[in-house]
């Protein structure tokens, strides 16, 4: 299937709503497209979709599906956060990610700003930026077994505010030894790992990830990647699909098309 299975709406942190979204879909060529909004985590409603909200989200992708049947294929999945306890049963499939670290009692933002990360190494890990980005792998590691999902999503998000070594060298020994761990403890599930172009598309990265010492060591290893935009408007539906679909294979990289290989 030519589509993009990693899709945010105004029911959480998108912008256009899913049928917006589905009509773009379909302007663009596409013959699927499967949702994903954020499964609510309780302690921050802000960005994620409310229990109420969660009920409409379902009930409108079920709609838009028998509206759109024959013109394109609609998917209602979830992308599961560590911290959410939201139930995942009944979804297409499951996206599982972290974008906060339990830590010091707190909940504290992954992917939000730059400022906050630095405020969090600061206060929680003694102003050492590599133990807050141990902490996140380590979390990362146990997602699967967390959220029972399919695809593991933008595995380093974590970095998504280093462009140029901006806060941390992803060289250093403590960073790549994290990754690692979490990449073998992943690895050992089966789940197909993202290759995604959001942090692209936005403006933060001028690769997808994960990055290509990472993407590397995952293909070295026999992983298996989805292509995702991680579209939170509709010009991000499938971007850079080709050139950077066509990077990764080119490094060894098996990409899956079909969603049969992440639907529960």
């Amino acid at each position: 299937m030519t589509g993009d299975f990693h899709v945010h709406t105004t029911f959480c942190d998108g912008q256009a709503s899913p049928e917006e979204m589905v009509r773009a879909a379909l302007a663009r060529g596409m013959d699927a497209v499967g949702f994903s909004g954020h499964g609510r985590t309780a302690f921050d409603e802000s960005w994620c979709m409310s229990e109420a909200g969660t009920a409409a989200y379902r009930a409108e992708i079920a709609r838009l599906k028998k509206a759109y049947a024959g013109r394109i294929a609609v998917f209602c999945g979830v992308e599961q956060d560590m911290c959410s306890d939201a139930p995942t049963a009944g979804y297409d499939y499951v996206i599982g990610s972290v974008h906060y670290l339990r830590a010091g009692g707190e909940y504290l933002p992954v992917d939000e700003s730059a400022a906050l990360q630095r405020d969090a190494a600061a206060r929680v890990f003694g102003g050492d930026i590599y133990a807050f980005a141990a902490a996140y792998y380590r979390q990362l590691a146990s997602a699967q077994a967390a959220t029972g999902c399919g695809v593991i999503g933008h595995f380093d998000i974590v970095a998504k505010f280093n462009e140029g070594g901006a806060l941390f060298d992803e060289g250093d020994a403590r960073y790549v030894n994290a990754w690692h761990d979490a990449a073998d403890a992943l690895l050992e599930t089966g789940a197909l790992f993202e290759i995604n172009t959001g942090g692209i598309a936005r403006g933060w990265r001028s690769v997808p990830y994960p990055a290509p010492p990472i993407l590397d060591y995952l293909i070295a290893r026999g992983a298996r990647f989805l292509l995702s935009g991680d579209a939170h408007r509709p010009d991000g539906l499938r971007f850079g699909f080709d050139a950077w679909g066509a990077w990764a294979r080119a490094r060894g990289a098996e990409i899956v098309e079909s969603p049969d290989f992440c639907i529960q």
